[in-house]
């Protein structure tokens, strides 16, 4: 029998998202030590099983997962037998016989870690499924948000971000961050829009309780929050958008374009960024930018998610 797992957003709920975020507070104070280390998870086993590249969430849980003392072992489809014809199947199966507690698996298709967590005993994460979900990504946007308010207030951080309104811009339809953003951030009660061309916005948002918008500086004066999402190249060989340079010119946070916001606007963004394109390199870097906080986070939020799972876990077991 498989250990609970997180491959969706919605197996939290508000009350399990709002656990997540406590922990992660308390985790992300270690990242402040000399040390940054705890002994939480010493003796448990972390594979990361990568079918797709990735920099920041693979190092991300690896970094999270050594900051609890646990041992990690990393997969890569590409240097593996894989090219030599092993199955996904066979694959975790070999890992969860030598002893793995956790897997976080990143693939091409939708739906791949839940087939996975049918198949192991291990806890398996969702490190990112194709065009469905990225929970800990969204988990990781909720905390830095929290935290960048609670800047702002001079407080502590609150427990939901209901009234912020939030403009996710650019290829919704293909975004696995976009769809597990949504619900997180609606959990929270926080207004979404999504703002993009209607050939890179879903067919149909019946049941995300989202508004849709098609021009960018329409939205920009009512929101708090622009979130940009990559614009990948090979949207323009399957013709989605008819330019990078249109595309830029419409719904690009361009230098010009960010001169006339609200100096309390915030810009994010998941990463990897094509700066230029959806976003300027200088607004990248700007004192609004909250890139770099996103990448912070998510070590701190990887770090609860992973805690919650292994050692509360045993905690239940040995009550």
């Amino acid at each position: 029998m498989s250990r609970p797992g997180l491959l969706s957003v919605a197996d939290l709920g508000r009350e399990g998202i709002v656990e997540l975020l406590h922990l992660a507070d308390s985790f992300a104070q270690v990242a402040a030590r000399p040390i940054p280390k705890v002994p939480a998870l010493r003796g448990r086993t972390v594979a990361t099983v990568f079918y797709e590249s990735s920099t920041r969430t693979r190092l991300s849980f690896e970094t999270a997962a050594k900051r609890l003392s646990a041992d990690t072992m990393t997969f890569t489809a590409q240097t593996s037998s894989v090219t030599k014809g092993e199955s996904l199947r066979d694959t975790v199966e070999t890992l969860d016989a030598m002893g793995v507690d956790a897997m976080v698996v990143r693939h091409a298709s939708a739906g791949v870690p839940a087939r996975v967590a049918g198949w192991v005993r291990a806890a398996v994460v969702n490190g990112g499924d194709g065009e469905h979900e990225h929970p800990t990504q969204a988990l990781a946007d909720c905390f830095t948000l929290r935290e960048a308010l609670a800047r702002r207030g001079g407080g502590q951080p609150a427990d939901d971000l209901k009234g912020l309104r939030v403009a996710i811009v650019g290829d919704v339809r293909h975004s696995r961050v976009a769809r597990s953003d949504v619900l997180a951030l609606g959990a929270l009660g926080a207004e979404v829009v999504l703002v993009g061309p209607p050939t890179l916005l879903p067919p149909s948002t019946e049941g995300w309780g989202v508004a849709v918008a098609h021009d960018l500086d329409e939205v920009l004066g009512e929101v708090d929050v622009v979130y940009l999402l990559r614009i990948q190249a090979e949207r323009l060989r399957e013709a989605f958008v008819p330019s990078l340079e249109e595309y830029t010119e419409r719904f690009g946070l361009t230098r010009a374009r960010a001169r006339r916001l609200p100096e309390e606007l915030l810009v994010m963004h998941p990463g990897p960024m094509v700066r230029g394109v959806e976003i300027d390199a200088e607004v990248a870097g700007s004192a609004r930018s909250l890139v770099t906080s996103q990448v912070r986070s998510g070590v701190a939020v990887r770090m609860a998610v992973l805690f919650r799972l292994l050692a509360r876990a045993e905690e239940r077991a040995g009550g």
